[in-house]
């Protein structure tokens, strides 16, 4: 049964689809000339366009890819067609461009705004909730830029492009904070055992506690706390 299945496939059918094997010299010359056309319409689009994608940005770079994409390898697909799409894109970009550089209106619709996350050691919480970003994620970006408790923050914005900017507080100005550490938050209280600082796992507030209960946090209302650091961030 095997060797029936073997002889009746059609590997052609498999390898080259409906085309024949001649289509293979045209798919090398029409990648050739898209392949030309994506850099001359980078070139075009200026070093932004490339180096910071926002939403609006990212829309033309996928744009542009489709309309590459398909007249590669889809016999039916004229290259001229594909030029056109890239040329409307091109004026598109470059009319919403000139009008975002006008407008701050349309440039805070088409790419938003940054964002304070932090300030002053402490979650901007109803900013953080509009951003799409875990808590670990964030974390995780902040621990690359050698940062290990939020004392250390100053400010804390997430750009247009997605970036997240910091200020950090002087050595001598670092303040306790909230660790965020690998495995730092794992263990949160509620009842205070020896009197210190401590740091709400929510939103980072910190404040100096003394045994017994730990009650609610008066920034965010949570009531689970983790012992606060005040180590110097290590540059």
């Amino acid at each position: 049964m095997i060797l029936t299945f073997l002889l009746d496939f059609s590997w052609k059918e498999l390898f080259l689809g409906t085309e024949d094997w001649g289509f293979l010299l045209e798919i090398v010359l029409r990648t050739m000339i898209m392949f030309l056309t994506i850099i001359i319409a980078l070139r075009v689009l200026g070093k932004r366009g490339v180096k910071q994608l926002s939403v609006f940005e990212l829309v033309v770079i996928i744009g542009l890819g489709s309309a590459a994409g398909d007249p590669m390898f889809y016999k039916e697909v004229g290259v001229v067609s594909s030029m056109v799409v890239f040329i409307i894109i091109i004026l598109l970009y470059s009319l919403l461009t000139h009008s975002i550089g006008r407008f701050k209106k349309i440039e805070n619709l088409l790419e938003g705004k940054a964002i304070c996350l932090i300030e002053d050691g402490i979650f901007a919480i109803d900013n953080f909730k509009k951003e799409n970003l875990g808590s670990d994620e964030f974390f995780a970006e902040l621990r690359g830029k050698g940062i290990s408790h939020l004392g250390q923050i100053n400010w804390a914005i997430e750009e247009v492009s997605g970036e997240i900017s910091v200020f950090y507080h002087e050595d001598e100005n670092v303040k306790y904070g909230l660790p965020i550490m690998l495995h730092s938050l794992e263990y949160p209280l509620t009842y205070i055992d020896k009197a210190d600082h401590y740091s709400c796992t929510f939103c980072g507030y910190t404040e100096f506690k003394n045994p017994g209960p730990a009650e609610k946090c008066i920034n965010c209302k949570r009531e689970h706390w983790i012992q606060a650091s005040i180590a110097k961030r290590i540059t």
